[in-house]
């Protein structure tokens, strides 16, 4: 197994650093199919990241002691929001969504017939930066942007304008399940798949799950949008975290998460479905490390595509979705012990939704040196396409100490903060479970330790060499 350090201390030696260096830059020169996921690792090595990563678990370990000594009545009064004033009904929805469909037809039509070059074809820019950097990043902070700009809602108007009315009523034992089963194949094509930016394989599993999606809304209607299309089921998680929100008719302002804390709890469905997307998305930085080839036995420096990993990337991808909700099952069920109570489905799942903040607070920081990146790429097609001026894609920023600190420090930020907003989350949903601060606080210890463990794991993947 290959092993580095993530920090250059003044007693460490220089041969060591340099060998460091020379060995990540080996193994980002060898050539593979990737998903643009940039790298600043050079110089993360070089940045004192354990003092960060201690720093960015001290935030998390005072926020956990805070939140134990601060008053009950405070606490109950966290999430309360502002009244911003009467919000009316969203107007021009089906136009945008339609908008939205055309221009994923288009883009599937240049998958098959326009340029073979992922940063040149408009179906892979549009569907890895667009979609699944910005777009989903875009929903936890501006609210349900997916709303606006689904294909999939315009395939549901266009059926119901020639009279077509769903065939089935959607059976409630289904839940969120066909969901987790779509958004998991999403991450396969993702994580596992040899060729996800090749436009033409593309165009077809885009086609695939489009054809998936409208079938189901024949069948079920709108329902099927809402509990078994995985990507706007994440997206309307993830838009529950934004700060202001349209809620009863008002648009009403609160502290991130206060639309999730005023929700019914979700169901087991959808709180395991919670749980996938922080699982999904740590083994998407996790097999991309040097650990991880040590783990399935691949040497990283001599890393020959992704043919290669398929197997072990899979099984993992399967995996990492059951381990994480044995977890975190787990450390809720250690709580109930400590205040000696019961309702370990109740508990389960009023208390699964604290996990988003740390799911989207990963995503946000795991992907950033790739939209810094790809957003150049998707600006110059859009540029093209549009006769704007086109600019010169540079990756300069990451040649440079001074950046790449910028870089690193707001990946760390991100993912302290998402598990800060976590611990908050939980501990106010705790305090409707058990009553009382003492109890809730008690309650939380376990589940507070998980968290911390994950804010360590979170900053590690993000400073940890990669050979993929």
């Amino acid at each position: 197994m290959i092993t580095t350090r993530t920090t250059c201390g003044s007693g460490e030696p220089l041969q060591r650093q340099l060998g460091q260096i020379a060995a990540l830059a080996a193994a980002l020169l060898v050539p593979g199919q990737a998903l643009a996921h940039a790298s600043e690792g050079g110089f993360v090595l070089l940045l004192p990241t354990d003092a960060y990563i201690a720093g960015g678990v001290a935030s998390v370990l005072a926020t956990v002691v805070l939140i134990a000594l601060i008053p009950e009545g405070a606490a109950r009064r966290l999430f309360r929001t502002r009244d911003l004033g009467r919000a009316g009904p969203p107007r021009g929805v089906a136009v945008t969504t339609a908008l939205s469909a055309l221009l994923l037809l288009w883009a599937i039509s240049q998958g098959f017939a326009g340029s073979q070059d992922p940063v040149k074809n408009p179906l892979p820019l549009l569907v890895w930066t667009g979609l699944w950097l910005f777009l989903v990043a875009g929903c936890g902070v501006f609210g349900d942007l997916w709303r606006w700009l689904s294909p999939f809602r315009a395939t549901l108007g266009v059926m119901r304008l020639f009279g077509l009315r769903p065939l089935l009523r959607y059976p409630a034992r289904w839940g969120y399940w066909p969901a987790g089963l779509s958004y998991l194949a999403f991450a396969g094509v993702l994580m596992v798949h040899i060729a996800p930016t090749d436009p033409d394989r593309l165009a077809w599993m885009v086609l695939a799950y489009w054809g998936v999606t409208a079938l189901g809304s024949a069948l079920f209607g709108a329902r099927w949008l809402l509990r078994g299309e995985g990507l706007g089921v994440l997206m309307h998680l993830y838009a529950q975290l934004a700060p202001l929100r349209r809620r009863g008719g008002r648009w009403r302002l609160g502290l991130p998460g206060w639309d999730l804390d005023q929700s019914r709890a979700p169901s087991v469905s959808l709180a395991i479905f919670m749980l996938m997307s922080l699982a999904l998305g740590s083994f998407d930085g996790l097999n991309e490390t040097f650990r991880w080839f040590g783990w399935i036995g691949m040497n990283p420096l001599e890393f020959t595509g992704r043919s290669a990993v398929v197997g072990p990337n899979l099984t993992g991808l399967i995996l990492c979705g059951p381990l994480l909700v044995l977890l975190y099952a787990a450390s809720v069920k250690a709580g109930l012990i400590l205040v000696e109570a019961g309702g370990f489905g109740a508990s389960f799942r009023v208390l699964a939704p604290a996990i988003l903040p740390i799911a989207f607070g990963y995503h946000a920081a795991h992907y950033l040196p790739a939209a810094l990146v790809e957003g150049q790429y998707l600006w110059n097609m859009v540029a093209h396409h549009l006769g704007l001026r086109e600019i010169t894609v540079s990756t300069g920023f990451f040649n440079r100490q001074a950046s790449v600190r910028v870089i690193w420090l707001s990946q760390a930020a991100a993912v302290v903060l998402g598990h800060v907003l976590a611990i908050v989350m939980s501990h106010v949903a705790a305090l409707r479970l058990h009553g009382s601060h003492g109890r809730a606080a008690l309650s939380q210890a376990p589940l507070a330790l998980f968290m911390i463990f994950y804010t360590l794991f979170g900053l590690w993947l993000l400073a940890s060499p990669r050979g993929a």
